[in-house]
């Protein structure tokens, strides 16, 4: 049996955002499936929304779970700021003790 694998994506508010989603699912699938994983929950963070961030439910889930690795398509995914990325990758990968993968310039087929 595979280890489970979260995934985490930012998306902005436009037209296409099921289309774009459905899109990084899948590529975020393809990744942690080739690195021995199974992807099992990908928390979706949607810019504008009245909901609960999915950063934070994402931090939840790392503690209730015995899930150790999230994977992300950038760290943009986090935020623009490269201070607050690193700050955001840090949390996850000290104060959490999970592994952070970024699919970033890697070509999935």
């Amino acid at each position: 049996m595979q280890p489970a694998m979260y995934g985490y994506m930012r998306l902005t508010a436009n037209g296409d955002a099921e289309d774009e989603s459905a899109t990084i699912r899948r590529e975020l699938a393809t990744h942690a499936k080739r690195q021995g994983f199974t992807l099992e929950r990908v928390f979706i963070e949607r810019v504008r929304a009245a909901e609960e961030p999915a950063f934070f439910t994402l931090i939840d889930a790392l503690k209730t779970n015995e899930v150790k690795h999230v994977i992300v398509p950038s760290l943009w995914h986090f935020a623009r700021l490269p201070g607050l990325q690193a700050a955001m990758r840090d949390h996850i990968e000290r104060e959490l003790g999970a592994r952070l993968w970024v699919v970033q310039g890697v070509e999935v087929r």
